[in-house]
Order: C-alpha cells, then sequence, then structure tokens
C-alpha cells in the first residue's frame, strides 16, 4: 500500500479518483486551481463539476504544487487535454524524479497532435507513464457502480502499480500493453460521442444511432492502426466499450453536447454553457488532421467537423453520410 498519491486536477475524474484512493485506505493529495481549493476544504466537495460527491478525511486540497507532489509515490493526471501542457509546465519542477504518472486524459492536441501522454512526457521524460481509460462515467464511479476499465503503460510494473492502487470491489481494472491504442480510443470515441448526440437531437432513433456506433468503430480503429495501434485494442474495453458509454450515457458530456447541437443550438452557446470542457469539440479538429496526414478515411469525423467548425445544418451532414456512394462492409 502506498503512503501518498497525488491527483493533478480537481474535475470530474480527479474528484473520482481522489475518493476512489482514499477509500483504498491511501493518503491523497489534490490539487486544485486556487479558485477551486476553498469550496472543496470547507464543502467537501467539487460544487461545480461532481456535486454531492463527497471527499473522504483522507483526500488534502491544495493549490500548491510543491505541497501536493511531496514525496508522492504515484500521480494521477486529470487535467483537460487542451490545458495538460500549461499545468504540467508549472508543476513539473515539483514531481519527483521516477514517481509513476498515470493519465486518465482523453483527448489530442490541437497544434501539435501529441497525445496526453505524451505531452507529460516532454516535461517529466524520466518518469514512468501510464494511461487509464475505459467505459468509466465519473457521476457512476462517484456512486460506486460497476466499472471495468484498462491501464495501458510500456513498463508493466508501472501498470500492476496502478491497478493495485485504483482497483475495488466494484472497479476492475486490466492492463494492456498498447499505450497508444488505449489513450487514441479515449480520444477519438469522444467525437463520434457528439455525433451521437446530434442524431439524438434530431430524433434520428435507435437504428441510425446503432449504424454510427459501429462504423464510427471502424473509423477509430482505422486511424489507429494507422497510428501503431494494436487492432485488438479498439473491440476491448478501452475501444467499444467506452464508445458504448459515451454514446448512449444520459450525462455524458460529448453526447450531451452534440444533443443540444442537434437540437438547434450554436455551438458557441452549447460551449460557453457547459460547466466542464467539451473534449470532443477541440479533439475533432486535431483528429481530423491526423487523418488527413495518414491519409485515412473518416467520414464521421469530417460531418462532425463540418457542424462544427464550418456550420453546416446537422441534418444535412447526416443526409451526406447517408447518400454517400454504396460500398462493401469492412472493418478497416
Amino acid at each position: 500500500m502506498l503512503t501518498k498519491v497525488s491527483v493533478i486536477g480537481a474535475g470530474a475524474m480527479g474528484t473520482v479518483m481522489s475518493q476512489i484512493i482514499e477509500r483504498n485506505r491511501m493518503k491523497v493529495a489534490l490539487l486544485a486551481r486556487e479558485c477551486e481549493v476553498q469550496d472543496l476544504l470547507v464543502a467537501r466537495e467539487s460544487r461545480q463539476y461532481l456535486p454531492g460527491a463527497r471527499l473522504g478525511p483522507g483526500v488534502t486540497p491544495t493549490a500548491d504544487p510543491a505541497a501536493a507532489l511531496a514525496n508522492t509515490e504515484l500521480i494521477i493526471s486529470a487535467i483537460p487535454c487542451q490545458y495538460l501542457r500549461a499545468t504540467w509546465e508549472r508543476v513539473a519542477a515539483a514531481v519527483p524524479a521516477g514517481t509513476p504518472v498515470c493519465s486518465v486524459t482523453k483527448g489530442i492536441e490541437i497544434g501539435t497532435l501529441r497525445r496526453p501522454s505524451e505531452i507529460i512526457a516532454e516535461h517529466v521524460a524520466d518518469n514512468p507513464i501510464a494511461v487509464l481509460s475505459g467505459p468509466s462515467v465519473a457521476p457512476e464511479l462517484a456512486r460506486c457502480l460497476p466499472a471495468t476499465v484498462v491501464v495501458a503503460c510500456a513498463v508493466p510494473s508501472v501498470a500492476e502499480l496502478v491497478q493495485g492502487v485504483v482497483s475495488t470491489s466494484w472497479f476492475r481494472i486490466y492492463t494492456n500493453p498498447d499505450v497508444p491504442g488505449v489513450e487514441l480510443a479515449g480520444a477519438l470515441k469522444n467525437v463520434i460521442a457528439l455525433a451521437a448526440g446530434i442524431l439524438d437531437g434530431l430524433r434520428a432513433g435507435d437504428n441510425a444511432k446503432a449504424a454510427l456506433v459501429t462504423r464510427g468503430l471502424v473509423e477509430i480503429s482505422r486511424l489507429g492502426v494507422a497510428l501503431g495501434a494494436r487492432p485488438e485494442t479498439f473491440v476491448g474495453l478501452a475501444g467499444v466499450g467506452d464508445l458504448v458509454t459515451t454514446c448512449v450515457s444520459p450525462v455524458g458530456r460529448n453526447r450531451c453536447a452534440g444533443q443540444r447541437i442537434g437540437e438547434g443550438l450554436p455551438v458557441q452557446q452549447v460551449i460557453a454553457e457547459s460547466a466542464s470542457v467539451i473534449e470532443g469539440i477541440p479533439t475533432t479538429r486535431a483528429v481530423l488532421e491526423l487523418a488527413r496526414r495518414h491519409e485515412v478515411e473518416m467520414p464521421i469525423t469530417q460531418a462532425v467537423y463540418d457542424v462544427l467548425f464550418e456550420g453546416k445544418a446537422p441534418l444535412t451532414a447526416i443526409t451526406e453520410l447517408m447518400t454517400r456512394p454504396p460500398k462493401a462492409e469492412d472493418r478497416l
């Protein structure tokens, strides 16, 4: 059992990870923004991101990186992808050499097209980095509802360490050696979830949703394999498992955002009114650029991009997808 674990980021997933680890009888330092700390200390919950989910007495919120990271034995990084670089630039000097880092961030950085673990590695090159991903809606985890995810790392002992620290009787963790695949699956499924929400907003029905999820998995797998991931990862928990949850969950941020867009709300209004970052929106831009660079066909992603950034009407985008030239079904 570890003496101290540090969680960077007090959003929904950071809060949940703090809860889980503290319940496993470990002390947790929760590194939050200055504006969040007082609420966490007094209310003992994140009323903005995860209301009602109480922090245990073993969780210590702080805005001081040195205090949060001193003598820590494991770091959980739970910062939204587009803010990850700035955060790690600020905290890297306080990270103990060699301390493992586990990223739970899902996304791809605009501009650099880097995965979260790659961004972290730029700042702590000598620390082993794992990634945890899979079907894990934070409000359900906060209620201790059963869930199963995977943790991937190039160093098997680090994956096993995270597995031991985070596992509970209701939260099962598998290990997986495919770091790029697990991380890409977690990022790409958010794009498909936006499309699923748009279908819900248009009231397109369950047949359309099933087709979207199936063909969306093909797109995710196609790009993932082109980037060096293992095909089997995308039919596992990090791939199809997370995709299904994100596309059907009534509280999933990306699906809910897509639904509002499908109902006719402007994209910028949806973003402005969301309490949390909608990772799928910037990720769509990054994914399409990756697809172009690697000459991978991703028609669903292109349709989502056109709605988000080109002002195309959702119904027009769906109609164009449905009327593409007929072809044989293939997996990749």
